[in-house]
């Protein structure tokens, strides 16, 4: 049974900006620091991701990663926020995935199963694309649908768009 963890693989959350005060902030790509990612005899998956690992990759400008943007104090002030007051971690420490179903052949896989994040459970549908030596799975999530309220600064002109897109990496 293949485990996956920080080590081996990759967990990331991009998070992408809006609002009147927008030109001011920055897309952001985050990585998850404590997870693990079981797969099974029977292709079944089950994954737990601690949501206080979250921890600021680097901000994203047009795309892509532009390091140095931000200084240690806004980095440690951004996870402050994404831990405590929009994940909640400390009431909701572990963020789940178990998959119910793994089909497909070759190069693709399409999973479905069940996300267990902030409390409430959600169906989950993804596609799963081996490139390279790696499998690499994508998926947009919309933050209220998990009773999460988006991060919102200065009454709501500066905020982080309801949906987020989590991309996973793993050999394979």
């Amino acid at each position: 049974m293949p485990r996956f963890d920080a080590s081996s693989a990759r967990c990331e959350v991009l998070t992408f900006k809006e609002g009147l005060l927008s030109a001011v902030a920055h897309d952001l790509c985050l990585r998850v620091e404590r997870f693990t990612i079981e797969l099974h005899d029977d292709e079944s998956i089950e994954a737990r991701f601690e949501a206080g690992s979250l921890r600021v990759e680097h901000a994203m400008k047009d795309g892509r990663p532009a390091p140095g943007t931000l200084s240690d104090r806004q980095r440690r002030e951004i996870e402050g926020n994404i831990v405590d007051d929009v994940l909640h971690a400390k009431r909701h420490p572990e963020i789940g995935f178990r998959s119910t179903r793994v089909q497909g052949e070759g190069d693709e896989r399409r999973i479905e199963g069940t996300l267990r994040l902030h409390g409430q459970e959600r169906p989950l549908r993804l596609l799963a694309r081996r490139s390279d030596g790696r499998w690499t799975a994508e998926v947009e999530l919309h933050q209220p649908d998990f009773g999460i309220k988006p991060y919102s600064a200065m009454l709501g002109t500066l905020k982080i768009r309801p949906q987020v897109r989590v991309r996973v990496s793993l050999p394979g």
